[in-house]
């Protein structure tokens, strides 16, 4: 495969075991633009030729402005006012404030290394899901689209969509096709999710059968874990969707009726999502170390969790600090900022469910929140500023080479004339 003047490679790749675009046939020559991952030719690309696509319609800012992180941050400050002055004061813990400062203060600081090596997890595997074959993503912007996302994910009640549009506006940015971005977004959280469920099964029927001390309710340990191994397997058939489904799809399309408006609806859906699962399930079979940062990222997370909850003389059962914590994290798709609330309560709730006591649960859980809220997004804004300045250097060399493209074209023209 050859590389244009913007740094990307040129040709069609399979997605890692699953072709990214299905309607393309293997044999079908492809000289676009493109990162390597991808073969859909879009608009603006000439067969055999540079040249630079047209770019999202977005402001030089990107998703987030200046308005909604006015909004998102007043919002935060409103909800943690009430998360840490009102909430202790309902659930009869005066003191809540006092309990806190009492806190051991090396736990505490063990707890905020934990998520920045979680941080760093997320960076390792974001760089080993997108950075394949395009080379403008490098270590630094590897590190900054992920902090970006965080800080958007924190300060737009979006259920976590303000992060997905983050990095979709900068992947965009650096020339990667949508159909690669979906595909690579699709693998990335199978990556991710699939530890997150394997965990609540094995966690889940420990507690529930006794292998793993500390027990809990059936609605927390058993039920949990017969859903996720539910999804897990859906998950896992996603990767047998045929690589034609999408073809297949669109001829039902081109129907009239119901039959045809639903096709032509989810036509896209599942193929994506099919090629997504492969590619992940290609990275896996590779054994590609980068991979371990998704489970550093949920690790360092859970164990942040667990040195709060030692911060505050309390030591609570591998198996159902686990549990604890990715029940609680369901919370994070209410339509909140950051998940403010919802989080919390999933996880105080979790925590009391399993028989925790209830004070205790509630400082360590807004101790862990503290850090894990507040370490990754203030890096995150950071991020952000420094992302703007990454994809304006993008823009200037796209400009560039749409100036040199043009000025041959330019000299033709008069010469023809």
């Amino acid at each position: 495969m050859g590389t244009n003047a913007a740094g990307n490679l040129n040709g069609g790749e399979l997605c890692m075991g699953g072709e990214i675009h299905p309607t393309q046939d293997r044999d079908e020559d492809v000289t676009a633009w493109e990162p390597p991952t991808d073969s859909h030719v879009e608009p603006g690309y000439e067969d055999g030729g540079v040249s630079i696509p047209e770019l999202p319609a977005e402001g030089p800012t990107g998703p987030l402005t200046r308005r909604k992180i006015v909004i998102g941050a007043l919002f935060i400050t409103a909800a943690l006012v009430g998360l840490y002055f009102l909430v202790p004061k309902l659930t009869g813990l005066n003191q809540t404030w006092g309990r806190l400062e009492k806190g051991d203060p090396l736990w505490l600081a063990v707890a905020a290394g934990f998520e920045l090596l979680s941080i760093a997890g997320y960076a390792v595997l974001f760089r080993t899901v997108f950075a394949r074959g395009v080379s403008r993503l490098s270590w630094r912007a590897s590190i900054e689209i992920p902090l970006a996302g965080i800080a958007a994910i924190r300060l737009l009640a979006a259920a976590g969509a303000g992060g997905v549009a983050v990095t979709v506006w900068a992947l965009r940015r650096a020339g990667m096709s949508p159909r690669v971005i979906a595909c690579r977004i699709a693998a990335n959280y199978s990556v991710q999710y699939s530890l997150y469920l394997l965990a609540m099964v094995v966690c889940g029927f420990g507690l529930w059968s006794g292998a793993f001390s500390g027990g809990g309710p059936t609605a927390l340990t058993l039920i949990p874990a017969i859903l996720s191994a539910v999804a897990l397997i859906l998950g896992a058939a996603m990767g047998l969707v045929p690589g034609d489904f999408e073809r297949r799809l669109e001829h039902l399309a081109r129907r009239k009726g119901r039959i045809g408006r639903l096709a032509h609806r989810f036509a896209t859906l599942p193929a994506t999502l099919g090629s997504g699962v492969r590619t992940a399930l290609g990275l896996i079979r590779t054994r590609h170390w980068g991979l371990l940062g998704a489970v550093a990222y949920w690790a360092f997370d859970i164990a942040c969790l667990g040195a709060s909850f030692r911060a505050f003389g309390t030591t609570v059962p591998g198996a159902v600090l686990v549990m604890g914590y990715f029940l609680g994290t369901l919370g994070s798709l209410l339509p909140l900022p950051g998940g403010i609330g919802g989080v919390e309560g999933g996880m105080i709730g979790a925590f009391v469910a399993f028989g925790e006591p209830a004070g205790r649960a509630v400082i360590a859980v807004l101790a862990y929140r503290a850090i894990s809220f507040w370490l990754p997004t203030l890096p995150g804004i950071g991020g952000y500023v420094t992302l703007r300045s990454t994809v304006r250097g993008w823009r200037m060399a796209d400009q560039a080479i749409r100036e040199g493209l043009a000025e041959p074209d330019a000299h033709e023209a008069l010469r023809e004339g």
